[in-house]
């Protein structure tokens, strides 16, 4: 990451589960990060407050986003504040933050003259595997996800091509696969509970073993935005993270390696399969562009049971 030392960061949305590891990457790396958040006194920021400048800020409010962005002059913005986990019986605060916010970011961003903005997708704007066979899903195929999250990103891509063909942006979106790590508690959560139960010697049960999933470490997504947001230009506007592709069981038995009492336990075999969302994502255009390259998942399993261990005063395992 040569060429990349004392570049100004802002950060939307910067408290989350990524957003505190790609900020602390920013840091470590020698540049200036501007955090801008709902909730700058969140826990989760502690570590950092001394390191970073943090404001209050509400992205559904233009003047905020405008009032953060001249305070820090950055040379790229990148926006993490989103919704996850929601339920669709109330949509509009859902819509207000993930696409009302998204405008904001990308308009305020426009009005400053910031070319470089780097947002987060999701592998959920392609709808369930079923729909597309069997076979490694590239950035190009079919948008098929319906949920009112899918149908948001989907619609933040669409936010972004206007902007770059309109002004002449340099607006890239990476679509992260299902994030998993020790602290994470909305969105995808059944790879998360299979790896954070077992660490505090407690039992977990899931419907189906051969449910799919596709986990990539918040340290490897981390890397990724990164990467992709400290990029002068990228050569394509969308960026599928990839991950590891492997159903429940075989998620149960990697922490069983670790720690073989695991109580990990299935309703059925079979049947979860064709009910699960993407789990084969091509990864070659950012592989190829950015020289990423993930740590062994085997190694990212046992670094969440010992993250999880730790803080429950447990022994370390492997």
């Amino acid at each position: 990451m040569e060429g990349w030392c004392g570049m100004r960061v802002a950060v939307l949305g910067g408290s989350g589960f990524i957003g505190t590891r790609v900020m602390r990457k920013l840091v470590e790396h020698g540049h200036e990060v501007h955090c801008m958040d709902i909730a700058p006194n969140a826990p989760a920021l502690d570590p950092l407050r001394d390191r970073i400048q943090i404001t209050h800020g509400d992205i559904t409010l233009m003047d905020d986003v405008i009032e953060a962005l001249v305070a820090s002059k950055p040379d790229r913005v990148l926006n993490l504040a989103y919704t996850l986990g929601q339920t669709e019986d109330d949509p509009h605060p859902q819509v207000r933050l993930n696409i009302l916010g998204m405008d904001n970011c990308f308009e305020a961003a426009r009005i400053l003259g910031i070319r470089r903005v780097v947002y987060a997708s999701s592998l959920a704007v392609y709808g369930p595997q079923r729909l597309h066979g069997e076979h490694l899903v590239t950035e190009e195929e079919a948008r098929l996800g319906t949920t009112l999250y899918a149908v948001s990103k989907i619609f933040n891509e669409h936010q972004a091509d206007w902007y770059n063909r309109a002004y002449d942006m340099a607006i890239t979106g990476v679509r992260p696969a299902n994030i998993t790590g020790p602290d994470k508690v909305r969105g995808s959560l059944n790879h998360v509970q299979c790896q954070v139960l077992p660490a505090r010697n407690e039992p977990i049960h899931f419907p189906y073993r051969d449910m799919m999933t596709l986990p990539l470490h918040v340290e490897d997504i981390a890397e990724v935005l990164l990467r992709v947001t400290l990029a002068e230009e990228t050569a394509h506007s969308i960026y599928n993270s990839g991950g590891n592709s492997m159903n429940l069981g075989e998620l149960a038995d990697l922490v069983r390696e670790f720690l073989p009492e695991a109580e990990i336990t299935f309703g059925e075999d079979e049947g979860g399969y064709e009910l699960s969302s993407l789990f084969l994502m091509d990864n070659s255009r950012l592989v190829e562009e950015f020289e990423v390259q993930y740590a062994p998942f085997r190694q990212r399993v046992m670094e969440t049971l010992n993250d999880v261990r730790r803080l429950e005063g447990l022994p370390p395992v492997g």
